[in-house]
């Protein structure tokens, strides 16, 4: 086998030559060192890193060793160089039989040196690597316990191999590369799966040619979906290919990349990270010349398709390859490193941070200007005795929360064991995981055998990760997706299976929400009266003849979506169309969230995913990449506590105690932060696909959680950077937690307001949820000083929301419906927020109230059973609005629908309902749907939760509650869509109308 030269000649370079004999000969010259075995004891806090006048970077942190605990001797993994450690996420809740804390996964490496493996060589200059002493063990490190242990997967394991690559794709750490005694080792893909209790290896199928054998590369998941492999050696040259493998498309198979811009050279030894929000950073390495490298370069992909490279600002403090580096939040943690000729990274250098929110490195001393070139010695002033434990090179390192990890490597010769810990508070304060920590930090550190401080480790966060991280896993095959009911893994919504409406009805609640339904009709009735009042008197907006006209509405019954005059027939090829797929793929919740998805997706060749965007600007910024390098993290602090404290899809559970976290001040803050983003947007949004779209909530913030839980949450560990947000409207009142829902979705508008989308729904207003519920529940949990006050805040805000969406050009989502009086979205584009319902007009009211028909056979106007003045519309109407302004979809909530999505209109108007057993009787399920970049439609579903166990009577804590219960028994809800209902004397409605 052809090998570089460069790898026999060298003290610090890899020997091979033909028999493979060797991965590469010791960094450093100077005299060995001890291996640092760990000091018996608790381990204590490093020292703090010294304060950095003023609120800019802080420098990077100390390591301290870490005395884990061995029962046995082969727990431990030794002394070892060239192996990989990986963060892995935990499993399950935490205090349920089945959980399993955050781990560290070791795999492989070289366990001995050139010459007598017994005895390690005195000279730094002979000592190489012997490939005879790589191996395929794995090793776990539980981060909780502080224990090593050796593993003993099922399946095929990989071969024995050192400088390879490994990275985590929910709770499996994926293998690849590196070299080993037989040579180069083969490109195929291992995956390790920690998700049950036995551990299993499992070889990944990937269709056509691939990156090939190489060793010293790097590989990262990118955005939780890509594996992108970059760089290494292939055994006779440096590379600087890049390929990436989409885990959200079936077959699996390799890619090369041509990225544009400036990116690094062939170099091997460098290092990948990625950020959570997507962003890939390369550091280091070294070149085809043996020169190490000191420069970073960020790679993005857009969301047109194309990567992009760009060179990350500020100035390193070391060129260095053989290095380890890790991302915690924005904070790239490096570590470590050889310079080549027998030497390594020098003290004042070993241990950096790049912050990528600031755009400036750090060392343990300051933020850095100029290349370091000295050394901070022991013994020189200012020096640090810690900072010489993080000298070495071949190591690895992984971060858990705000801890990194370092274990082994080689020093001066000599292969170390020692495993090393460092706390880095400050990465917490560029980014909302400060919030993670400060809004749990109370109750970890109270957990039985929980210490403050280091591991005082917030356990929450991991399995918020977990449950995100993890590609969501349905869409690639553009199929529906919903957990289990009763069992079931496939439903089939196919127009040949379909039921008459109200024959698959449950006929739970029925009665219960037939009754007296008109509530919120008869709350809204006054303001109708008073639109109808100004529009005879001619105040209303002008409607033209035919959108005054009853008449007009049920004309052209049978029209298509299909214009003849269309891009047909100037030579183009028709844009594609909106179509909503006819199966639904249910997702297990007891696979672990999104975890499960991804054991299939990587052991049994089962990958669903919609095409979620991958994007950091718009196609016409080249520097689209550059920019994430160089943006500011926001400031705003409030939005930050509330994401923090709320957004927990695994986690969340409703509080013991009712009272509000928020204060009004708070609130008001809040208020005034997202009112300006809402007053700087038009009444009609433009959006882009993909996107989720999340229909009426009303207050029950459980199923937000679980729908964010098994669908991916808004936040840069779930899929925000890939898919926007839209919700529907009807946020509060009916369920137990207006307040949360509300607080969060304007917390994400803050933090995302290019992402996250919130339009008005008829219960954001303050004469309805005066009566249904979100009033009482200000009172009842901030005091009626402050209840009043923010309420009538969160009423001002609702005025300024816009009114509906439109996506592609091509779907209009809005929350009621296009009535009597809408036929045009310009109608709509022209209300002027601030509107509030009484200042409104028809078209306010139709788009917030009305229905569409029973079903496809009632057409024209009639009256709404939710009260007089309100109408409802047929297909026929839909088809027409559709054809006067070219769409092919409308999708619209406002009706609890069984479920949880409805279509009408043969397929061109979509009703979404997301609060499941909506007044806590009608048992139906909610949905959401997800539209992918192919413009396919799928729903995903959640089903009612089983009743709680205790009740009011027996848990004193849930008294307060029932306060809901009785205002939905006073004033029902709107019956389900689809129930029987009766309609009086139909022919003197369509009089009326």
């Amino acid at each position: 086998m052809d090998v570089d030269s460069r790898m026999t000649t060298e003290s610090d370079s890899d020997s091979d030559a033909t028999t493979a004999a060797a991965l590469g000969r010791g960094s450093g010259s100077e005299t060995s060192s001890s291996s640092a075995p760990s000091t018996p004891g608790t381990p204590t806090a490093a020292p703090a890193s010294p304060a950095v006048a003023g609120s800019g970077p802080r420098p990077a942190p100390g390591y301290t060793a870490v005395n884990a605990v061995i029962d046995k001797k082969e727990d431990g993994p030794g002394c070892r160089c060239g192996h990989t450690l990986t963060a892995v996420p935990a499993v399950g809740e935490e205090g349920s039989p089945g959980y399993v804390g955050p781990r560290l996964i070791l795999f492989g490496g070289a366990t001995a040196l050139e010459g007598n493996s017994a005895t390690p060589p005195s000279s730094a200059g002979s000592a190489g690597i012997r490939l005879a002493g790589a191996t395929a063990d794995v090793h776990c490190y539980d981060v909780l316990s502080n224990k090593w242990s050796r593993l003993t997967p099922l399946g095929e394991p990989p071969s024995p191999r050192a400088a390879h690559v490994a990275t985590a794709v929910g709770t499996m750490v994926v293998i690849q590369g590196g070299i080993g005694p037989a040579g180069l080792s083969a490109e195929d893909l291992h995956v390790l799966d920690l998700t049950q209790q036995r551990p299993r290896w499992h070889r990944v199928v990937v269709q056509g040619p691939g990156p090939g054998p190489r060793y010293g590369h790097v590989m990262a998941l990118v955005g939780q979906r890509f594996l992108l492999t970059i760089g290494g050696n292939d055994g006779k040259r440096p590379l600087a290919d890049v390929w990436a493998l989409d885990t959200a498309a079936k077959p699996y198979e390799w890619r090369k990349l041509e990225p544009e811009g400036e990116g690094p050279p062939p170099c091997m030894y460098a290092t990948a990270s990625a950020r959570s929000d997507g962003l890939l950073l390369l550091c280091g390495g070294r070149d085809g010349n043996s020169v190490p490298l000191s420069s970073a370069y960020g790679l993005a992909k857009h969301r047109d398709g194309r990567w992009e490279w760009a060179i990350a600002p500020g100035v390193s403090p070391s060129p260095r390859y053989q290095h380890a580096a890790v991302f915690v939040n924005a904070r790239l943690h490096v570590s470590g490193g050889a310079l080549g000729g027998g030497r390594m990274v020098e003290d004042s250098s070993s241990v950096a941070v790049l912050d990528t929110a600031a755009g400036v490195w750090c060392d343990t001393k300051s933020v850095v200007t100029t290349p370091r070139t000295g050394r901070y010695s022991a013994d020189a002033a200012g020096g640090d005795a810690a900072v010489e434990l993080t000298r070495r090179c071949r190591h690895a390192a992984a971060a858990v929360g705000d801890l990194i990890f370092l274990y082994g490597g080689l020093r001066g010769g000599v292969l170390l064991d020692d495993l090393l810990v460092a706390e880095d508070l400050a990465a917490a304060e560029t980014t909302t995981a400060a919030n993670h920590a400060a809004a749990s930090s109370a109750a970890t550190d109270t957990q039985a055998g929980k210490a403050p401080g280091r591991y005082a480790y917030n356990d929450e966060r991991t399995k918020q990760a977990a449950s995100e991280s993890a590609p969501d896993g349905s869409v690639v095959l553009g199929t529906p997706v919903a957990p289990p009911l009763n069992g079931d893994m496939y439903t089939d919504i196919s127009p040949e299976n379909a039921v008459p409406q109200g024959q698959r009805r449950s006929s739970k609640g029925v009665d219960y929400l037939v009754e007296a339904s008109a509530a919120e009709a008869e709350a809204i009735s006054a303001t109708l009266a008073a639109v109808k009042a100004r529009q005879v008197n001619g105040e209303a907006e002008e409607l033209s003849d035919k959108e005054q006209s009853p008449d007009s509405s049920s004309s052209n019954k049978h029209s298509s979506l299909i214009k003849p005059d269309t891009a047909l027939s100037n030579n183009m090829t028709p844009p594609p169309g909106v179509r909503l797929h006819h199966r639904a793929v249910v997702v297990a919740a007891e696979t672990g969230g999104a975890l499960g998805g991804m054991v299939r997706q990587l052991s049994i060749d089962q990958f669903e995913n919609e095409g979620r965007r991958v994007s950091y600007g718009t196609p016409e910024n080249a520097t689209a990449a550059r920019k994430l390098l160089d943006r500011q993290m926001s400031i705003n602090s409030i939005p930050k506590k509330v994401i923090a404290s709320l957004l927990k899809p695994r986690g969340w559970k409703p509080p013991v105690r009712r009272q509000f976290f928020l204060d009004c001040n708070e609130i008001a803050d809040l208020c005034d932060s997202a009112e300006r983003i809402f007053s700087s947007e038009p009444s009609v949004l433009q959006l882009k696909a993909p996107i989720k779209i999340f229909g009426d909530l009303h207050g029950q913030f459980g199923d937000l959680m679980r729908l964010f839980d098994e669908y991916g949450s808004p936040s840069t560990a779930g899929d925000i950077a890939y898919i926007d947000y839209l919700f529907l409207g009807d946020y509060v009142d009916r369920g137990q937690h207006s307040l949360e829902t509300m607080s969060l979705l304007l917390a994400l508008k803050v933090e995302y307001p290019q992402n996250v989308h919130l339009i008005r729904g008829n219960h954001e207003a303050a004469d309805i949820n005066a009566l249904f519920g979100f009033r009482i529940e200000c009172i009842e949990r901030m005091g009626e000083r402050d209840g009043i006050w923010t309420w009538h805040r969160m009423n001002r805000l609702f005025n300024w929301l816009p009114l509906a969406a439109l996506i592609e050009k091509k779907i209009i989502c809005m929350h009621g419906g296009i009535g009597r009086s809408i036929n045009h979205v310009e109608q709509i584009e022209n209300l002027q927020r601030p509107i509030t319902m009484e200042a409104g007009s028809v078209v306010l009211m139709d788009l917030l109230w009305s229905d569409p028909t029973e079903n496809d056979s009632v057409e024209g106007l009639r009256p709404n059973a939710r009260g007089p003045g309100l109408v409802t519309f047929g297909p026929d109407r839909v088809m027409e609005f559709c054809n006067n302004n070219d769409l092919q979809l409308i999708v619209r909530a406002h009706e609890c629908v069984m479920d949880g999505f409805e279509r009408f209109a043969q397929g061109h108007l979509i009703t979404l309902f997301s609060a499941t057993n909506y007044c806590g009787t009608a048992n139906n399920a909610g949905a959401i749907l997800v539209l992918g970049r192919d413009l396919v439609v799928v729903p995903k579903l959640i089903h009612p939760l089983p009743p709680a166990i205790t009740s009011p009577e027996t848990s004193p804590d849930q008294i307060e509650d029932t306060w809901m219960q009785e205002l939905n028994a006073n004033r029902p809800a709107t019956p389900t869509r689809g129930r029987p209902q009766a309609v009086a004397n139909d022919r003197g409605a369509l009089a009326w109308i």
